[in-house]
């Protein structure tokens, strides 16, 4: 009997255990990467043909219709369309075929978030869940959200340093070059960590500031999880040159444009991009060192609505980043 107990003690354990949202349900990510194979076989058929009419119906049929909601939402976010695929499928097959590879060896690594998803967890028992997708995207982003969506392009997630760039515009080639030498595919947890971060913020901000702050949290937040930083030049040129950057900054955090802080190549200045981010960061540091209880500061970082202008300013006097 007693052999009995103990056996069925186990059955029910597993069961238990098999459950979605409970355990490790919890901690184990929904990762969908099926656009990636749909994206290349649509690919290769248009290649194959000079039809124009012909290469959008393949990809429609192919890759755009049965496409995953992650991909829906990454054109949404993006502003992709098919004509924006096509035009990267024809203007730059050296990037393609470099990219190949790389692009088909991310769809095995989604098992990889779990321990940083429950480390996220554990700092931020509030976490809502959200399905990661690996899907393929116009050369415009390596990462975003939209809703609880994580949304990671892989063309340029799974980009390297052997990456070929020679067809792309001078402006993107020189800005793509300096990402793809940073080694994404590395980080790559890094990255679903930060756009993670996003699925549970309010954002973006109305202003330079606030979207400084909203980009800067998830790089903190993400810090928090991973014990990484982004390998890129702003995360190197920033911390030497904090307090030009801050004067600098000052001057242009309430305008709605945010051109030459985020979401740019090295083309200011100082020759790195996304400065903003950095700037957001630091903000979140010294907050975040300031506070004496930090699980509240983290929730507080991560709750802020960045949408809110009045709440942002509250925030940043209380960082004391300005406070000298």
């Amino acid at each position: 009997m007693r052999y009995l107990h103990l056996l069925a003690a186990l059955l029910i354990g597993l069961m238990i255990l098999a459950l979605p949202g409970l355990v490790r349900g919890d901690e184990t990510p929904e990762v969908e990467s099926s656009d990636i194979n749909r994206f290349w076989a649509a690919h290769d058929r248009i290649v194959a043909t000079q039809d124009d009419a012909e290469r959008r119906r393949i990809l429609e049929e192919v890759f755009l219709a049965p496409g995953t909601p992650g991909l829906k939402a990454f054109m949404q976010a993006k502003g992709y369309d098919a004509t924006c695929y096509l035009d990267a499928i024809r203007r730059y097959p050296k990037f393609w075929a470099s990219v190949r590879a790389g692009t088909l060896a991310l769809k095995g690594r989604g098992g990889e978030f779990v321990p940083d998803i429950a480390r996220f967890r554990a700092l931020y028992p509030a976490l809502r869940p959200a399905r990661i997708y690996f899907t393929i995207g116009c050369l415009r982003s390596g990462g975003t959200t939209l809703d609880d969506k994580v949304l990671i392009g892989a063309e340029l997630a799974g980009g390297d340093p052997h990456t070929d760039v020679s067809e792309l515009p001078e402006r993107m080639s020189r800005a793509l070059g300096g990402y793809f030498r940073s080694e994404p595919g590395k980080q790559l947890v890094l990255l679903n960590m930060h756009e993670y971060v996003h699925t549970q913020q309010r954002g973006p901000g109305p202003h330079l500031l606030a979207q400084a702050m909203y980009e800067g949290a998830a790089d903190f937040v993400a810090e928090r999880i991973t014990g990484q930083v982004p390998a890129l030049p702003y995360m190197d040129y920033g911390p030497s040159n904090e307090a030009a950057l801050k004067r600098e900054f000052r001057t242009r955090m309430h305008d709605p444009d945010w051109s030459g802080w985020l979401y740019n190549g090295p083309d200011n200045a100082h020759g790195v991009g996304d400065l903003g981010y950095y700037i957001g960061y630091a903000i979140m540091r010294d907050y975040y060192r300031r506070a004496p209880d930090k699980s509240r500061a983290l929730a507080e970082i991560i709750e802020l609505d960045y949408r809110d202008g009045a709440a942002v300013e509250a925030f940043l006097e209380r960082s004391g980043f300005y406070a000298d």
